[in-house]
């Protein structure tokens, strides 16, 4: 590895730790400031923060790599997200930053659910909590295989003279080097450190998605010569429609549906400073996002022109973005870049860590354990949960061959349809009640995991697989509805 990079590298982990130390010192002395930061978000670091976290190493892993290998066809995925965060910016934004804290000023998503419907309380923070562990675990090993691979590609053999890591692959030394950082200041410095540190990788994100594909360009000749190249890999390489069917447009554009139920995003709409502000956190918010999506769709595109002008082999596509950043740049930019996509992993691990750690503390060890725990108390229990999820996610993410985009699918879908239903609806009808929340929230976990397990997501009625999230939102609501239309009208309403 060269120097430059390693400088660069090495400045990034130092700034991160430094603002965990400075959240130490700002938002650690009570629970709500270690898992909220106070509910003192300004629009900015709540926008930021809400996207970093939201796209993680998919954004420059796993859609790059969908994009170098079937074409422009897989930006149905990325337009099928945009349009589910504006709509989560506008309709849930605005209603869940306001009655998180009316009612019962709730730190977590189970925490709001149990005190909007308080006759079912213990079963909706229960329930919540074990499909807000269970999903996060693997949506956090996404992450970590992503760093991972980063490593392996990377930085091969750069500690295999240091004894006590000799048995370690780089794969393993990734994922356990990218834990440790995010662990470090995600422990110390709780909800804060969490949303500064998003802020400052959002930044960097999206400036290395606008730097690269347009360096490509320059570098391959132009749009018309990358174009003509494309063309000579197939005819259908940029069309939006070659091979796309019915099934495989839904299971894309229905993406966006996941939004609703995402608890380490939505939680930032609970911690921004006010109603008010919301609107100027959604412009901000949603700028960034089109801009980070289009990078990211340049970087697969323009990548694929690249490797086959060169005549270079790429084993994995999901490293396209790895390639370039080695191949095209001064150490001390290739340092940056591969900042930039360690940023979008850690920027979303911490907050997937925070979120279940406060699930964790609120929902099992307060309400179970230590119902008169401290305040100094609970945010030491916090700090051991963060530390626990993430053993199990590196755990699931120890095989080499998994797939970022994949475990991310898996877990996206599990949260949409759980939750997704479950929150736009309790935010919105004020017929729902404590049941139909209950039934909802069961059924679209259970139906997305028995949808996996049976693998009706890679093949369906001997036609291609239905993305999990289609049948597990539908009947999240159908559940919700009909229980709810069929049992007593609720006395408390949203």
């Amino acid at each position: 590895m060269q120097s430059g990079t390693s400088i660069t590298l090495a400045l990034y982990f130092i700034g991160m730790l430094a603002i965990g130390f400075y959240a130490w010192r700002k938002s650690t002395d009570s629970s709500e400031a270690y898992l909220l930061g106070g509910r003192r978000l300004s629009p900015a670091v709540a926008a930021l923060s809400a996207g970093a976290s939201d796209m993680s190493g998919w954004l420059l892993l796993g859609l790059p790599g969908a994009l170098y290998a079937a074409g422009l066809v897989k930006i149905w995925i990325g337009i099928g997200l945009f349009v589910g965060a504006l709509i989560n910016w506008i309709v849930v934004a605005p209603r869940l930053r306001e009655q998180t804290e009316k009612l019962g000023n709730a730190l977590t998503i189970p925490e709001f659910l149990a005190n909007r419907f308080p006759d079912k309380a213990l079963a909706l923070r229960i329930a919540s909590a074990i499909i807000i562990v269970l999903f996060f675990s693997v949506y956090t090993a996404a992450g970590l295989v992503g760093g991972g691979k980063l490593f392996e590609t990377s930085f091969a053999g750069i500690f295999a003279d240091i004894p006590l890591l000799a048995g370690l692959s780089d794969y393993m030394l990734g994922i356990w080097l990218t834990a440790i950082v995010v662990l470090a200041y995600t422990m110390v410095g709780g909800f804060l450190a969490v949303s500064l540190t998003d802020f400052v990788q959002g930044c960097i994100m999206v400036v290395a998605l606008v730097l690269m594909p347009v360096v490509v360009l320059t570098s391959g000749g132009g749009i018309s010569a990358v174009s003509s190249e494309l063309q000579t890999i197939s005819p259908d390489f940029l069309s939006l429609t070659a091979g796309l069917t019915f099934v495989g447009f839904l299971s894309a554009i229905t993406w966006g549906l996941g939004y609703f139920g995402q608890p380490h995003i939505i939680v930032r709409f609970m911690a921004i400073r006010s109603v008010e502000e919301v609107p100027t956190a959604r412009n901000i918010g949603m700028s960034w996002m089109g801009v980070a999506l289009l990078g990211a769709v340049g970087v697969g595109i323009t990548g694929r022109a690249y490797v086959e002008m060169n005549g270079l082999t790429l084993e994995d596509p999901e490293t396209i973005f790895i390639l370039l950043a080695n191949t095209l740049f001064h150490p001390l930019i290739t340092g940056f870049l591969l900042a930039a996509l360690l940023a979008a992993i850690m920027s979303t691990i911490s907050s997937q860590l925070l979120v279940a750690s406060s699930s964790l503390t609120e929902d099992f060890y307060r309400l179970f354990l230590r119902k008169q725990a401290s305040e100094k108390e609970a945010v030491n229990i916090g700090r051991l949960f963060v530390a626990l999820v993430a053993l199990a996610a590196i755990y699931i993410a120890r095989d080499p061959d998994s797939k970022v985009l994949g475990l991310v699918s898996n877990a996206w879908a599990g949260f949409g349809s759980a939750f997704g239903p479950l929150i736009l609806l309790s935010l919105t009808w004020k017929r729902m009640t404590s049941a139909g929340a209950v039934a909802g929230l069961v059924t679209g976990a259970a139906v997305v995991i028995g949808w996996i397990s049976l693998g009706w997501n890679s093949a369906f009625m001997g036609g291609p697989g239905v993305y999990e999230i289609i049948p597990g939102f539908v009947a999240a609501l159908i559940a919700i509805v009909a229980v709810s239309l069929v049992t007593e009208k609720p006395t408390v309403t949203a």
